[in-house]
């Protein structure tokens, strides 16, 4: 090979460097393959498959004397050549070969650079060079380089032959790859998260080089680690890279002042996906302008808590100190998800830092949040219908709710509303999720681009609170998914006044998410901009995934758990860090003035803008009078507050519109193969509407269903096993025995009309969960009025695992917030010898938490009754399907919204006289035997005609019973067996709460003499037995009747019920006996 040619050729190398072919890709790969440099330049690449970590890497300048001393040795050979043939003539160097020497001074020093630059920074140079100085550094020199051109030229080419690895390199590369993975999986555990400096961890062993056989020596030597099919750093075409360039890389992303947690999660695009975005070589950056916004969204967070200390320094308040970089890192949250196509927002959170959030998040006006200061009743103005003057008993200003639009940074629109909760921390959980699902269906946007829920946490309650796990659990469910939802820990490291190793036994308060693939991210609190990047991250997975993120801000609380607590009691030495500790706006302001983003007057000028803003808004606020809000959405605009009359609506329907449902939810498609029971029992369905007779319980309900959906209302039906019926009596879900494909009838109703959507009618089993279930179908039922959302219990005993959703929102939500809900309660209930745990949905307990005042008799005529929208809730007791259809329909047909708690039965599902014709469906009132158009409060004796409020009296009647529930039928039956029909009325109070004053005190004018008993099955000191014995000694005097009512039941007992059959059996006979006789 002539000089004239290695100097071509390599100068084409430096010409063409674009043209050079990448390195094997795959570690694992012992094949060559075969590219070109220049047009035609062939080069086997074998260099993959050289051995690797032995330390013979020669560099491009080594390659170079090699190549020189190769050119030297032919020009000598070439001259000696010329001088030996005397008779040969020298011959001309064509133009084309006349170029400078290749290896001049000036390309040496144009390639030295460049390698100088690889070594520095492999990116930095172009990527074929890159490639280049890596195969270099596996061994192959200039002179092979020739060789291989040389050999392709003469198609003398070898078949690619791979040098073969040996056992040190490949147990190098792969515990080398542990490394990294250690990195991926445990470098949280390293990375600088407290922003006090107190959680001094011992060294995670995972992440020492020494475990996995590597010393100081080895930081510069270079391993090939090779490329895989996943995201991020091990995607890079950087195959070779010396340990300590991996382990910077490593550090920098896994052990700074973001811990990721994500390599729990089974789904392999999605630890990719986040790979791709948290390993990346250069990290994210913001623009001056962006961080100037960044600074200006922390100082409101901190200057506002200032204000409020200096303004209110005895109030409690449950400030933001200590985890002001919320602010910014929440609205940057907001202002992602918006221009990911979010419109609507769902939050909620304790009252630790909801003040802030209120006013610089979700933008409610300061003078209302000054006002609320004041601590007076809310103002006439202030509420939410024109006309009504029903205050409610009102909240502390730190549980109360808002709903407002507002602006985004990048030019939209968006909607946020913080739902109103109690102290009851994590309560609210499910009902922010429930409510988000509603706003999802009646939006049509099933996958949740629209509307998202935020919930924020406490670090002792997301650990401790069992209904974080519950929400957790439901977050994958069909029916109760929301598209995922964003989680964010205000890490405090203390509980109240407890520290973490005391309250909870994982390493991180969070670690109760990773059962459900959760990505966690861990941020250091102080890092307003980590903040700020993480929010985005996991806005970005939840809209990219559809499923839950959680950020861990880890921070401190400056004060106690109020602003009056002294927290040096029990965290003396903690406390003593953070009177030192700079804020974090401190800190980011110096951080800034330093980097040259803005001036020491510029930051002083945007504080007393801020402060001037605050004390401008605070001298408005003493002259303030409230505007009237919408305390209830759009869709709410016309209902009724409590003190407002509304008329009372039919709620039967004609004969042939009935049958006409009956039809469509009777109708099974033609190839569909039911179990042959569950066949059976639809044939039966179907001859009750064809008969009109024996309806039972089921088909009373299906009918009502059917009927309001008829009428364009959505109803949803959740709980535990209500598809199929706890008592295995409501087949509202059929299962083909053949395909296992699913049918529901009810869907028939309008399967004609698209608009409405398959999930019009939605039944469907919950998780083994009440308290996250209930609270789910509450929130889901705030969204909208013409809805009919039911939960069912699998035993009414089982409701009470729910109770701080029954306590602290659907009795008294409307008295503290003003927020209407339709919720039905089914609780089964009766005694049936099923023992303490199946018999009793405790009655007494929600009849103890009704508002009407039993010592007042209130007005009951129709034109002024406004007895049950005064009420907090209503309680029903019902004894038949009629009935029962009414109470559903009238929950609906009506211009307020309360909710309904049902004693729902177990035995009168299937009891012979349980069952009602279908003209006591209708809308004829013409014969006053029957139920009639509406649901009745008291169905009185079966004798009895006249529903005259001033009925004839009936002075030979000797006792009247009133009842409630299912022991009406034993009532009935030993009355019959004694031939006491004359003698003994028995009437059944089938809405206990509000109380039917005006029926009830009928049915006492229509039986003058006779003595009154009150029987039930349940305990004296149990059922309604209490609650009925006030309001009887009330309407007593009022009607100076004598005497006083007698109780026919169980004597008071610890337990609801015995769990011998036997011992139950005596008791139920004793009590009807105790009644009749």
């Amino acid at each position: 090979m002539t000089l004239a040619i290695a100097r071509r050729r390599l100068c084409a190398l430096a010409r063409h460097p674009r043209a050079l072919v990448a390195v094997a890709r795959d570690g694992a790969s012992r094949a060559s393959t075969v590219g070109t440099i220049g047009r035609d330049w062939p080069i086997e690449r074998e260099f993959a498959t050289k051995s690797v970590g032995s330390g013979a890497f020669p560099s491009l300048k080594r390659a170079r004397a090699t190549v020189e001393r190769s050119l030297a040795v032919q020009t000598a050979h070439a001259r000696e050549k010329a001088t030996m043939s005397s008779t040969a003539a020298p011959k001309p160097t064509p133009v084309r070969e006349m170029r400078d020497e290749f290896l001049n001074a000036t390309s040496a020093a144009y390639l030295e650079a460049m390698e100088d630059d690889f070594r520095r920074d492999p990116k930095s140079v172009p990527e074929s060079w890159a490639m280049l100085l890596r195969q270099m550094d596996s061994g192959v020199t200039g002179a092979e380089i020739s060789d291989m051109h040389n050999a392709a030229l003469t198609g003398t080419a070898p078949h690619a032959v791979g040098r073969p690895l040996d056992a040190q390199t490949i147990q190098e590369s792969m515990r080398l790859m542990l490394l990294i993975r250690a990195y991926q999986t445990s470098g949280h555990a390293a990375a600088r998260l407290d922003p006090l400096g107190l959680d001094k961890r011992e060294g995670i062993i995972y992440l020492e080089p020494a475990l996995y056989g590597f010393s100081e020596d080895d930081m510069d030597r270079e391993f090939f680690i090779g490329t895989w099919k996943m995201q991020g750093f091990l995607s890079e075409d950087r195959p070779v890279q010396s340990l300590r360039q991996i382990l910077t890389r490593l550090q920098d992303t896994y052990c700074g002042t973001i811990g990721y947690e994500y390599m729990h999660i089974q789904d392999r695009d999605q630890c990719n996906w986040l790979r791709s975005k948290i390993e990346t070589e250069r990290k994210k950056q913001y623009s001056t302008e962006r961080k100037r916004i960044i600074l200006d969204r922390l100082s409101w967070s901190e200057l506002f808590e200032n204000f409020l200390s200096n303004k209110y320094s005895a109030a409690k308040r449950f400030g933001l100190e200590g985890c002001e970089s919320l602010v910014p890192g929440f609205k940057e949250a907001i202002d992602k998800a918006a221009e990911m196509g979010v419109e609507n927002i769902t939050i909620g959170m304790p009252h630790r830092g909801r003040l802030n959030v209120l006013a610089n998040v979700v933008r409610k006006p300061l003078q209302t949040i000054f006002n609320e200061f004041k601590g007076g009743p809310k103002l006439v103005e202030e509420l939410g219908n024109a006309g009504s003057s029903y205050t409610g008993s009102g909240d502390v200003k730190y549980h109360l709710g808002t709903s407002f639009d507002r602006p985004t940074l990048r030019g939209g629109q968006i909607h946020l509303s913080v739902v109103a909760n109690p102290s009851h921390l994590e309560a609210v959980n499910t009902v922010v999720t429930g409510k988000t699902r509603a706003k999802q269906f009646y939006t049509k946007d099933p996958k949740g681009e629209r509307s998202m829920a935020v919930l924020l946490h406490g670090d002792g309650a997301f650990s401790g609170q069992g209904i974080v796990y519950e929400t957790l659990d439901m977050s994958k469910l069909p029916e109760y998914q929301v598209g995922g939802t964003l989680h964010i820990v205000v890490n405090n490291q203390v509980a109240f006044t407890t520290d973490p190793k005391y309250s909870r036994s994982s390493p991180y308060c969070t670690d109760v998410a990773k059962g459900m693939e959760v990505p966690i991210f861990h941020v250091n609190g102080d890092d307003v901009e980590a903040v700020a990047w993480v929010m985005e991250l996991a806005t970005e997975w939840r809209m990219k995934w559809k499923t839950d993120a959680v950020v861990d801000i880890v921070c401190y609380r400056k004060y106690g758990h109020n602003e009056i607590d002294e927290p040096m009691f029990t965290q003396p030495l903690m406390y003593k860090v953070i009177q030192k500790h700079p804020s974090a706006l401190t800190q980011y302001s110096n951080k800034l003035i330093d980097d040259g983003t803005v001036t020491p007057e510029e930051v002083m000028e945007m504080r007393n803008r801020i402060n001037s803003k605050m004390e401008e808004e605070f001298n408005s606020s003493k002259d303030y009078v409230p505007k009237q809000r919408d305390w209830l959405s759009s869709h709410w605009q016309g209902f009724k507050s409590p003190d407002q009359l509304s008329r009372i609506r039919d709620t039967g329907l004609p004969p042939e519109h009935l049958k006409n449902l009956g039809n469509l939810i009777t109708t099974i498609p033609a190839g569909f193969t039911p179990h042959r029971v569950v066949k059976r029992v639809y044939e039966a369905r179907r001859a009750m509407i064809d008969n009109g007779e024996g309806l039972d319980w089921a088909m009373g309900e299906a009918l009502a269903f059917a009927s309001l959906l008829d009428d364009g209302n959505h109803v949803r039906l959740s709980g535990q096993d209500v598809e199929r019926g706890t008592f295995s009596h409501r087949h509202a879900l059929l299962h083909d025995q053949i395909t296992g494909e699913r049918f529901i009838p009810l869907r028939n109703v309008y399967s004609g009309n698209m608009g409405r959507g398959r999930d019009f009618f939605t039944v469907c089993n919950s998780s083994l969960s009440e308290y996250g279930v209930l609270g789910f179908e509450l929130g889901y039922s705030l969204e909208h009025p013409n809805a009919l959302i039911l939960w069912e219990a699998q035993f009414g005993d089982f409701a009470n695992t729910a109770q701080v959703i029954i306590d602290q929102f659907i009795s008294s939500g409307e008295a503290k917030w003003l927020r209407q809900s339709g919720l039905v309660m089914l609780l089964p209930h009766g005694y049936d010898g099923q023992g303490p745990e199946h018999s009793s949905a405790r009655l007494e307990r929600f009849l103890q938490m009704t508002d009407e005042d039993p010592t007042r008799i209130p007005e009951m005529s129709m034109e002024k009754r406004t007895q049950l929208q005064e009420c907090n809730w209503q309680i029903c007791n019902v004894t038949t399907p009629a009935n029962y259809f009414h109470m559903l329909r009238r929950q609906v047909h009506r211009e307020f919204r309360k909710p309904l708690v049902v004693m729902s039965p177990k035995n009168l599902l299937r009891h012979p006289k349980a069952v009602s014709k279908l003209n006591e469906f209708d809308n004829s009132d013409e014969n006053d035997s029957l139920q009639g158009i509406r649901f009745k409060r008291l169905i009185m004796d079966k004798t009895s005609t006249s529903r005259s409020l001033d009925p004839p009296p009936q002075p030979e009647v000797d006792r009247v019973i009133f009842c409630s529930g299912k022991v009406y039928y034993d009532l009935d039956d030993a009355r019959d067996k004694a031939s006491k029909l004359d003698k003994v009325k028995i009437c059944r109070i089938e809405q206990l709460a509000p109380f039917p004053w005006d029926l009830v005190q009928r049915e006492l004018k229509r039986y003058p003499n006779a003595e009154v008993v009150w029987c039930q099955e349940e305990p004296m000191n149990m059922g309604a037995w209490t609650h009925v014995q006030a309001r009887m000694s009330t309407l007593f005097d009022h009607l100076e009747r004598p005497g006083r009512t007698r109780y026919a039941g169980r004597k008071p007992a610890a337990s609801p019920a015995t769990g011998y059959a036997a011992v139950h059996a005596q008791e139920q006979a004793q009590l009807v006996s105790e009644a009749i006789d």
